[in-house]
């Protein structure tokens, strides 16, 4: 497994991990009928979790080579491998086009 992935991977579990705690913070922090000071610490929170915690964190890459581009997002690769796995016939439900 490519680095890239890897590193995707572990985003992801990251992501899950803190979803609760940081949802939780941003909305406090942006809750206007509460006192500024908790207001604040929210936010303050809020940016002391880790980066990788981020959803925007996240990119999609294929799941056999970690390319970032042209990726579909229901098999989760990219569209030279899913081409490979489309005429191998290892995707169900996916035929070559022809008219």
């Amino acid at each position: 497994m490519k680095s890239r992935v890897l590193r995707d991977i572990k985003a992801r579990q990251a992501v899950v991990s803190q979803e609760l705690k940081r949802t939780l913070w941003r909305h406090l922090s942006r809750n206007t009928t509460l006192d500024p000071q908790v207001r604040m610490q929210a936010q303050m929170a809020l940016s002391r979790t880790p980066r990788e915690a981020s959803p925007s964190a996240i990119k999609n890459r294929c799941i056999a080579t970690g390319r970032g581009r042209g990726i579909f997002n229901q098999w989760k690769l990219c569209r030279f491998q899913f081409r490979l796995r489309a005429l191998n016939g290892d995707l169900p439900g996916v035929d070559k086009s022809s008219w």
